[in-house]
């Protein structure tokens, strides 16, 4: 079909607000049934919530990078005023905004983003507030005994959770302190140490951890310890993740959007907890 017949589909066509909000219900409802009748379920969607908490980073061409470079660009094809509808063509880094590392990004032959279990993207949510010691140091991780506090708080780490860390970064994402690149180009947050991953996996049936920062590893790792500790064990990561200080250290429920592009070795993903 040409392209002045698409426009013109689409303006003689038009929708109303009404009939788009009920086929948008009815196609919703349609998808969360083929999805419980799929079999992929979790312990996690048993649980009752009574809010939702958007965990996402809006973001653009000025949004932190971990090169620094623009994560994203956006090309306006058709814009509604002269065709009737509005769309972009978009050019984006994997790794930008609110992300997944899926397995693949730092192993061989991991998990691509789209081979994630389904059933691993909804997971009880294990919040480690590391804030006050991120104030006061920069540079600040995530170690076993911040785990075992958690453990002796909250009891044990639940099977297939996503263990964040909460640090208070998340508030720096407007601006360069996000990076926080000191005069030689290295960069100071913080992350999990790789000891803790290691504890993770080792003891506990976790599938995922998560970060308010750029990375699963602290800004000054130089070896990236905790992505090949962690990654090639078919576990995914998120990084950039918003709100954490609005959410209880646990008991809520994580659902990560990841993208599905085959072979991707993450994405920019829509990420909310139910509370």
């Amino acid at each position: 079909m040409c392209d002045l017949c698409v426009i013109n589909a689409v303006k003689d066509k038009m929708l109303s607000r009404r009939g788009f909000m009920t086929g948008s219900a009815a196609s919703l409802a349609g998808a969360a049934a083929a999805t419980l009748g799929s079999g992929a379920t979790t312990p996690a969607m048993a649980a009752g919530h009574g809010t939702v908490v958007d965990m996402t980073h809006a973001y653009d061409d000025a949004f932190p990078t971990y090169f620094g470079q623009p994560g994203i660009s956006a090309d306006q094809a058709f814009n509604f005023k002269e065709h009737g509808f509005n769309l972009f063509n978009l050019a984006i880094n994997e790794h930008t905004g609110t992300h997944v590392d899926a397995p693949l990004h730092f192993s061989a032959d991991g998990q691509a983003v789209n081979e994630i279990p389904v059933s691993n993207l909804v997971c009880p949510l294990a919040v480690i507030d590391i804030a006050a010691r991120a104030a006061e140091d920069a540079d600040a991780q995530v170690t076993p005994d911040d785990i075992k506090a958690w453990i002796s708080a909250n009891g044990p780490i639940p099977e297939g959770a996503c263990v964040a860390m909460h640090s208070g970064w998340a508030s720096k994402s407007g601006g360069a302190e996000f990076r926080n690149a000191d005069g030689e180009g290295k960069m100071h947050f913080p992350g999990f140490h790789v000891e803790a991953a290691k504890m993770l996996i080792e003891e506990t049936g976790a599938k995922a951890i998560a970060v308010d920062t750029l990375s699963l590893d602290f800004g000054p790792s130089g070896d990236f310890a905790t992505h090949y500790a962690w990654l090639p064990t078919n576990r995914y990561g998120i990084e950039c993740v918003a709100n954490l200080d609005k959410v209880p250290a646990s008991g809520a429920t994580l659902v990560v959007g990841a993208p599905a592009h085959r072979g991707g070795t993450g994405g920019p993903a829509r990420i909310f907890a139910m509370v």
